[in-house]
């Protein structure tokens, strides 16, 4: 009568076990990034209102109605085209609503590029002027959002506008 053999202590009893922890693993690690990422972003107390078209930055400066006689309008100093990497100064003019603060977040619309997140300066009668810069991407002509949140005592109100930017070289 034979024994069966038993397994070398040495070899894996369960590969495919591994093989399943391992893909569950990774699955949760890109789960918490993307939890992360979208509560780093802080939109859920936001209110969105939709931009006036045609909106065409930066040949024209774009707006939105936030409600009411409220209205923000988002214009980028850009003649040649937006670029790439290349200072990029813009303003958003508040009206109708005493806005506290006013940051522009530029998102990929297609592509994830992360977070870039800037606070504009406050100038007199409801300007906001800074710069910021459009990151690289690998494709020649990449799609864009800026998403313009305005901060005021009654809370955050919000506006997205689209554009592209040309890889500079």
């Amino acid at each position: 009568m034979t024994s069966p053999s038993l397994p070398d202590a040495g070899e894996s009893r369960f590969p495919r076990l591994r093989l399943m922890m391992l893909a569950t693993l990774i699955t949760l690690c890109v789960a918490l990034w993307y939890l992360a990422a979208q509560l780093l972003r802080g939109e859920s107390d936001v209110d969105w209102y939709l931009a006036t078209l045609p909106c065409d930055l930066p040949a024209a400066a774009c707006s939105a109605s936030l409600g009411g006689a409220r209205r923000l309008t988002l214009s980028i100093d850009a003649p040649g085209g937006i670029r790439a990497l290349d200072p990029l100064p813009l303003r958003v003019e508040v009206t109708g609503v005493d806005a506290q603060s006013v940051r522009v977040d530029l998102i990929g619309r297609d592509m994830d590029m992360g977070l870039h997140r800037f606070p504009l300066e406050a100038e007199d009668g409801g300007r906001f002027e800074g710069v910021v810069q459009v990151p690289i991407c690998t494709e020649s002509v990449m799609a864009w959002q800026a998403e313009v949140v305005v901060t005021t005592p009654e809370g955050r109100l919000g506006s997205r506008f689209d554009f592209s930017a040309k890889r500079s070289g």
